[in-house]
């Protein structure tokens, strides 16, 4: 068998390498001086006006900003159930409930038809998803917001960078925006996320509790010219903070992001090439200008194929390719299926894209031959 070619890897260059060293020289190894850099280089990339608060995880990104939206016990978000469980459980360690939407069968995003009658006087907030970085119908979702007093924090974990009507996801007119530099994402630092909003108070509000609800950040304290080492604690906060090895990867990914995403983008066009007329449903694509950030390549299998969804990966596997499944709706796992009485049916263009889907290798660091690899094994098993 060839090597095996694995499903993602992150795109690790020299320029990352030798700012981790200099971070570890310095003796900066959590939240400093990088990790503000990071900050500021992310909010110069999106435009002016952007708050940016650099976290821990995407996780703890959503955390924070429905926190700081004010979502509480009782209260209830919608959301899709085609995403990973992360989207949800936010909701949960607030005390409030996730309420389940289906998708489009063509994007795959949350289906905005289904989003008004999901609305609930306890209804405080929307969660899009932007599966795979293509962007949600997100005018649909922001008027619905503005009709019914709610508040929209965007699931941009697949989607940097993504576009929508020509402008950035992360600069649209929603509440908040969280990113995801998880090691398999467009751009990767291994662990690490970024909160993104025009609200100053909903950014303050994330910095305080992102770092245990102290009122200065560690970095403030430690390199001011003066005695600084009071502080006050003001809300029970979190442990979400960036560290600044992250961070210098950080710095570097984002430098290269268009040239990777331009990349992506090339290598998604080859896959539909050489798939188009293969008994499979070939993802959607953006609308016309518009960027997809292309963080998955997912197909799904029709039914005239001749091979199963879980025989297909199998397939692959053997011939040292790796795929994945993104997703396993949430509705089907057992804790959200049993604390809200789901059904797999109570989903059905979920259900149907889980039972069919099947993400590819697509990642900058696959060459021609890699993705040659991929097609013919592809065109082998259903052609």
């Amino acid at each position: 068998m060839a090597d095996f070619l694995p499903y993602s890897l992150p795109d690790i260059g020299d320029e990352e390498i030798a700012e981790v060293v200099d971070s570890l020289r310095s003796g900066w190894l959590t939240t400093g001086p990088k990790t503000k850099q990071f900050e500021n280089d992310l909010a110069a990339y999106l435009g002016r006006g952007i708050e940016t608060v650099a976290v821990s995880s995407a996780t703890a990104g959503l955390h924070l900003a429905l926190e700081a939206c004010g979502i509480g016990p009782g209260d209830e978000v919608i959301t899709t159930t085609y995403t990973f469980t992360s989207t949800a459980e936010v909701i949960r360690y607030l005390g409030a409930d996730p309420v389940f939407v289906d998708i489009d069968p063509h994007t795959l995003n949350i289906d905005v038809s289904l989003i008004e009658d999901a609305i609930t006087p306890r209804t405080k907030a929307i969660i899009p998803v932007h599966f795979a970085g293509l962007a949600c119908d997100m005018n649909e979702i922001i008027s619905l917001a503005r009709k019914y007093n709610l508040k929209v924090v965007e699931d941009a974990a697949h989607a940097l960078p993504s576009s929508y009507h020509g402008q950035l996801i992360g600069t649209l007119e929603s509440d908040v925006t969280v990113f995801s530099f998880y090691a398999t994402k467009p751009l990767a630092t291994g662990e690490g996320g970024m909160v993104v909003t025009r609200n100053k108070e909903i950014a303050d509000r994330c910095r305080v509790m992102r770092l245990h609800g102290i009122n200065r950040d560690a970095f403030d304290r430690y390199i001011a010219d003066k005695p600084s080492w009071y502080y006050e604690v003001i809300a029970p906060g979190f442990k979400y903070n960036m560290t600044d090895l992250a961070a210098s990867v950080g710095i570097h990914q984002l430098k290269k992001l268009n040239s990777m995403q331009a990349k992506r983008e090339a290598m998604a066009d080859r896959y539909n090439k050489a798939f188009n007329g293969l008994p499979l449903t070939l993802p959607a694509s953006p609308l016309i200008n518009d960027f997809h950030a292309w963080h998955l390549y997912v197909i799904r299998l029709n039914n005239n194929a001749k091979i199963s969804r879980d025989d297909f990966i199998a397939e692959m596997f053997r011939r040292g390719i790796g795929c994945s499944v993104h997703f396993i709706p949430l509705h089907l796992h057992p804790y959200w299926r049993d604390t809200y009485n789901l059904k797999a049916e109570d989903f059905p263009c979920a259900y149907d894209a889980f039972k069919r889907a099947v993400s590819l290798p697509l990642y900058t660091r696959m060459t021609e031959e890699d993705q040659e690899r991929v097609i013919n094994a592809v065109v082998e098993l259903l052609g």
